[in-house]
């Protein structure tokens, strides 16, 4: 399985109803709240995240499984998991950044 689920694009300013995800230091929007599907992403000044990331929009898919992915693929990110939700992965592919999800359950975050 390969579907669509949502363009990431970084923001300096707060959004309502974000979500921190600590690993990242990153506040979140749901995507699935906004009519056009976007995650609006708002690092904190002292996050890790890579700067390749930090300042390219990304486009995100659903999928059963990462590896299949992934592989040969550069990762920019290793794999992750986020608030227990979701497992994460970062690469970089036809010079964009591409974030495949493995849902562990179908909720965001506990919402």
């Amino acid at each position: 399985m390969l579907a669509f689920d949502h363009i990431g694009i970084t923001t300096r300013e707060p959004k309502p109803d974000e979500n921190w995800i600590e690993q990242s230091r990153c506040w979140v929007t749901n995507p699935r709240n906004h009519p056009e599907s976007i995650e609006f992403l708002r690092y904190e000044p002292d996050s890790q995240v890579p700067e390749r990331v930090k300042n390219n929009p990304h486009i995100a898919f659903r999928v059963d499984r990462l590896e299949p992915h992934i592989e040969g693929q550069e990762i920019i990110i290793p794999p992750f998991v986020v608030a227990g939700f979701v497992e994460a992965v970062f690469i970089w592919k036809y010079d964009t950044v591409f974030e495949y999800m493995r849902y562990l359950k179908d909720s965001w975050f506990d919402k």
